[in-house]
């Protein structure tokens, strides 16, 4: 946390009074805090003026997660404001409010539990501050609630909104004392999200709902082979569909790779659909035309032939002499996912010469407004200052809305013409056209000891790098971090341990989907985990137990998992428990799945438990929302169809054939939290990777078929 100076505190005197910007930086490049101020160092989170209205800032994108509720909470509760005294405005990629007004990793609240904090906690002392100068009275003999400052001897109080004058004179204090928890009124407590009510009234406004005046419409057919090249169009007959106001070709570009499409630019998108049908395209698709998943599973199983990059190498496993009997060797396969937002992808954007306005539903607004290297400047060729945003509510992002190729595709369509113009995804486009989570292949191999003791784990992954896909200019002789996540740093204590990846050439752009590659490398150690208690004649449960005999945070996990599911107490024949942890970057989650195996050979999910440390929590309400909607996202992953290719083609294109979970198939998911102090970790994602490897060892408690590859198919095991 920086020092925060005395400019942290800027006088407006504008029509309604003076208004106290307030804030502390966790950055060091000078920003302007208004038009008419500028200051090093300064974060404005909080606007107080004098008319008593109370403003808080969300820097985090909404997409469903809760930052809505939860970035402001951490403010209001050292600043003593309830919610229905204030009022939330999202950020929209200001440089105010710095680099990271992002939304991923389950960044929001890990990032920035202890700074937010201090910022209402600064606020409150400088206004009871305020107050005792006012009152000519001890600092300590007042106290702040419910938005205004009291004096304990004689009740007197004061509003903040009477005291902004007077604070305004004052220093931040650089250390504010922070509540103890006992005395939260916000912080861990069950709460409404204020988000909730705009959304089911309709009042909130998402990108797809941005209507301007004159606002046109625009849609781009793309090759349907992912890698083709425009060679020509003819535009003619789409001209003459009334309504249609323009063709041309436009770029795309997502990480490493530049595509072009030709884009079709109208007064309704129904317009733009129809003439968009009549364009004549003729596409180069050289050797991508040939591509196939299978062949391409096949060259990844070949792969595993090689010794890999190393990664984590802990003891002596090559120079062990285990007995062929005490050795197993397992390979797992994952899929490709799409990333299936509920709104689809859009933007609006209007360029008036060298400047552009836009209006998006994304992740990153930092990135989209931001000066860096890999920012959204660079890529249409603007300077950031000249770029101005609107942030909207997201209606799911999942990783997708990390990557503004969309957003540099309707900029380019805007300079077009000198009005507004929305450019929408249609489903096909977005499952069709990527970038998707990559297919992952693993070889696992263990050995024990004659008593059944873990004494070796191996676990090579296979697949391509999302590093280079990114940016293109990765390291092909490192391992990508990304794609070995979480595989060499669980909390078991493995005597001998080698992790290593081996890449593969690929020509998809692929992405970060909801908990990164976690969605996939969790589930073959977690289940091969399983195969080594098998093999050694142990319970699950126990068996990863006795790999944690030190305290740890996933010691605690799996025991409360084991108390909540009531583990020990056996089920009756054809049922089934499995068990499953995880730890990566963005946090900790486990889960045990029980299961029927009916006598038409399909499984039923009959319940899930789920346990996420969190070491502090925000909502817990929220909190339970997002780990059942991980264990959904988690249940389709594994249990429905991935993304394919056929002669370069993705064979998916809309829900139809590429399906999610329905209600009816969704169990009972039971959720336990724990939040016992310690190091603050993410919400949004721990919920996902440990599903399917659970249900997976579930399957097998309850069939005795083990299950290697995803997604499985309930209905036939």
């Amino acid at each position: 946390m920086n020092q925060v100076s005395r400019r942290s505190f800027l006088k407006n005197s504008g029509g309604a009074g003076i208004a106290l910007w307030l804030g502390i930086s966790t950055w060091d490049n000078t920003a302007k805090a208004s038009n008419i101020y500028e200051a090093k160092n300064f974060t404005p989170y909080i606007i107080v003026d004098s008319g008593g209205s109370i403003t808080l800032f969300n820097t985090k994108p909404e997409m469903g997660q809760g930052t809505f509720q939860s970035i402001p909470a951490l403010i209001a509760e050292e600043f003593e404001v309830s919610f229905d005294q204030v009022i939330i405005k999202q950020s929209n990629g200001e440089s105010v409010f710095g680099p990271n007004q992002r939304a991923g990793g389950s960044a929001s609240i890990r990032t920035s539990y202890t700074d937010l904090r201090k910022i209402g906690a600064s606020a409150r002392e400088v206004f009871i501050k305020a107050a005792s100068l006012q009152w000519q009275v001890d600092a300590s003999s007042c106290y702040a609630e419910n938005g205004k400052v009291i004096h304990k001897p004689t009740n007197r109080s004061l509003t903040y909104g009477e005291l902004v004058a007077e604070a305004s004179k004052l220093d931040l204090p650089t250390e504010p004392k922070l509540k103890d928890p006992k005395d939260f009124k916000i912080l861990g407590k069950m709460a409404s999200r204020p988000d909730v009510p705009l959304k089911t009234c309709g009042k909130a406004e998402f990108g797809i709902d941005v209507r301007l005046p004159d606002m046109l419409y625009a849609s781009v057919e793309r090759c349907p082979v992912i890698g083709g090249t425009l060679k020509s169009f003819d535009a003619t007959e789409a001209l003459k569909i009334p309504g249609v106001e323009k063709v041309a070709s436009i770029e795309r570009v997502i990480g490493r790779y530049h595509y072009k499409g030709i884009a079709v630019i109208a007064n309704s998108y129904w317009t733009a659909l129809k003439a968009r049908k009549k364009l004549k395209i003729e596409w180069d698709t050289a050797s991508y035309a040939t591509f196939n998943t299978s062949e391409y599973e096949d060259h990844l199983r070949a792969l595993a032939s090689q010794d890999g990059l190393p990664d984590k190498n802990i003891g002596s496993v090559d120079t062990l002499n285990l007995l062929p009997q005490n050795t197993i060797e397992a390979f797992y396969e994952t899929p490709m996912e799409a990333h299936h937002p509920l709104e689809t992808l859009n933007c609006v954007a209007q360029v008036r010469g060298d400047q552009v306005e836009i209006w998006v539903s994304t992740q990153v607004p930092s990135n989209v407004t931001g000066t860096g290297e890999f920012d959204m400047h660079k890529y249409i060729g603007m300077t950031p200052e000249n770029i101005k945003m609107h942030t909207k509510f997201i209606g799911g992002g999942f990783g997708r809305r990390l990557y503004f190729d969309f957003i540099v595709e309707a900029v380019n369509i805007a300079r077009l013409t000198d009005k507004p113009v929305k450019l929408i995804w249609s489903r096909e486009d977005a499952t069709e056209q990527g970038p998707f989570r990559p297919m992952t292949f693993s070889q696992l191999k263990g050995g024990l000891s004659d008593d059944g003791k873990l004494l070796a784990f191996q676990h090579k992954v296979i697949g391509p790098s999302l590093m280079e896909s990114r940016d293109g200019i990765f390291d092909k002789t490192k391992v990508d971090r990304s794609m070995v996540e979480g595989i060499g740093v669980q909390a078991y204590e493995f005597p001998n341990l080698k992790t290593s990846y081996v890449r593969s050439d690929f020509h998809i752009p692929v992405a970060s989907w909801r908990s990164v590659t976690s969605s996939t490398v969790a589930f073959p150690p977690e289940c091969f985990l399983d195969e080594l208690a098998y093999k050694a004649k142990k319970d699950p449960m126990e068996f990863r137990l006795e790999l944690l005999s030190k305290p740890s945070d996933a010691k605690r996990v799996l025991l409360k998992l084991k108390e909540m599911s009531h583990w020990d107490e056996p089920l009756p024949k054809g049922r089934g428990r499995g068990v499953a942890q995880w730890e990566f970057f963005a946090g900790l989650g486990g889960q045990v799945v029980e299961v029927t195996y009916r006598p038409d050979k399909s499984i039923k999910i009959d319940k899930v438990y789920a346990v996420i440390d969190l070491g502090e929590v925000v909502n817990p309400d929220n909190v339970i929302n997002q780990v059942q909607g991980a264990v959904v996202m988690a249940l389709g992953a594994a249990t429905k169809p991935g993304i394919t290719f056929k002669d370069g083609k993705v064979e998916q294109h809309n829900f139809y054939d590429d399906l999610l979970v329905r209600m009816y198939e969704v169990p009972e998911i039971e959720v336990a939290i724990l939040a016992e102090g310690g190091k603050v970790k993410g919400v949004g994602e721990p919920g996902l990777p440990p599903f399917a490897p659970a249900l997976a060892n579930a399957i097998f408690a309850a069939t005795g078929k083990r299950i290697r590859k995803m997604p499985f198919n309930l209905n036939n095991i």
